[in-house]
């Protein structure tokens, strides 16, 4: 039977607001790792791409400028314009996206042929993670940031997978063998798919309801305009930092502690899913203690570890990353909820631009960093990175939230 929103009461519609939809929550979570699979396979390849091509630490900061200028630039304007006219099925159009890139990286013949596959991949990362996000609001049943927790644990244990699966499939056989991705693009296809229908089937919820789901808060414009430039900040700040482990860790282990590749990305591992586990703290505790608290620590708090990172020897070095990993990864979830909140009607403009705000810091950031890395030293490098965190302490002037 067609639902529609003429056979529906408000009480029903009330009663599904509120009811957290953890299947579909687990399914968006699923095809967020299958996503963050395909985008976390560039910078695991870069080791084979640069001394297969010759490239400099600034051409490999340049392909992933290009990648998240792409993932960065056009997620703002599809969130802008899905706020408006809502597209089910507009993540299938994204994963074809990253499909073609992903064939396109293991034909790659040089520079300019990997900079084209890079785009293709982050323009499909671009359409995926507005309508995601809104998926993942829809879904929660008011237990937002559990919801965002759950939505960015999957992508968090899909970027982990990456680099063991390059170091299993492709760093033994060579560049041939990304075409093995091509699978989790398959699978992703199927998943959002249907995932796609259940998103069609609720759509009212936005439509004819909105209030019902909506919680609105009883900041200024002042208060709201000034709060989404501090979270602008400690964005700017987490990503360029962790820019310099997702592009370069690899090259750093390789480089002062003489590790082959293959063991490069197992540490790298390592640190990912430590990364992985701080995202499924945040959202609950945000939930709980408030997000302003989990912001504010989760960026300032790793600090000392960083600082301390350039100094440590490789056992050490696992263990602080790990620390830093679950640290720093708690804020996103809470950044992102937080901003919702703050523009409650706005929801995929908000998604669109944090998302892409952090693709963007972070591209620029391995830009910079290589062109840097290239003229001092990796590890000078880290050192200079370890102080970004302390930017963190401007979170303290962020103003709870109070629903109305």
């Amino acid at each position: 039977m067609q639902l529609s929103t003429e056979n529906i009461s408000e009480n029903n519609t009330r009663d599904f607001a509120k009811k957290t939809a953890f299947a579909i929550l687990f399914s968006i979570s699923f095809a967020h790792l299958l996503n963050d699979l395909l985008q976390s396979v560039i910078p695991s390849v870069y080791p084979i791409l640069k001394e297969k091509y010759q490239l400099s630490f600034t051409q490999i900061g340049l392909i992933t400028f290009f990648f998240q200028l792409a993932a960065s630039i056009f997620q703002p304007f599809v969130g802008y314009y899905t706020d408006k006219h809502p597209r089910p099925f507009s993540q299938v159009y994204g994963m074809l996206f990253s499909l073609f890139g992903i064939v396109l990286l293991s034909f790659a013949s040089g520079f300019y042929t990997i900079v084209i596959a890079v785009c293709l991949v982050g323009i499909g990362s671009a359409v995926f993670h507005p309508e995601s996000a809104r998926v993942s609001f829809l879904a929660s049943g008011g237990k937002r940031g559990l919801a965002q927790s759950i939505f960015q644990i999957g992508g968090n244990i899909g970027t982990a997978l990456g680099p063991l699966l390059v170091a299993f499939f492709v760093v033994p056989n060579g560049q041939r063998y990304i075409l093995v991705f091509v699978i989790a693009a398959t699978i992703a296809l199927f998943v959002i798919g249907r995932i796609g229908f259940w998103y069609k089937k609720h759509l009212f919820l936005r439509r004819n309801k909105e209030n019902l789901i909506i919680q609105y808060h009883s900041l200024s414009k002042f208060q709201v305009n000034f709060s989404i430039i501090i979270l602008l900040i400690v964005i700017f700040s987490k990503f360029f930092y962790s820019a310099s482990l997702s592009s370069y860790y690899s090259f750093y282990l390789i480089d002062k502690f003489k590790l082959t590749v293959q063991q490069s990305q197992v540490h790298m591992f390592l640190y990912l899913i430590a990364y992985a586990a701080g995202t499924i703290l945040g959202g609950p505790l945000g939930d709980k203690i408030g997000r302003k608290y989990v912001i504010w620590l989760s960026v300032f708090g790793a600090a000392p570890f960083a600082l301390l990172l350039p100094y440590a020897n490789l056992f050490w070095t696992d263990i602080l990353m790990v620390i830093i990993g679950i640290i720093i990864s708690s804020a996103f979830p809470a950044i992102i909820v937080y901003a919702q909140e703050l523009l409650p009607k706005k929801l995929g403009l908000v998604s669109g631009l944090f998302y892409g705000f952090a693709f963007g810091m972070g591209g620029l950031g391995s830009a910079l960093l290589g062109k840097l890395a290239d003229s001092t030293s990796i590890e000078y490098v880290y050192q200079i990175c370890s102080y970004l965190p302390l930017v963190g302490i401007i979170c303290y002037f962020l103003p709870n939230i109070k629903k109305d």
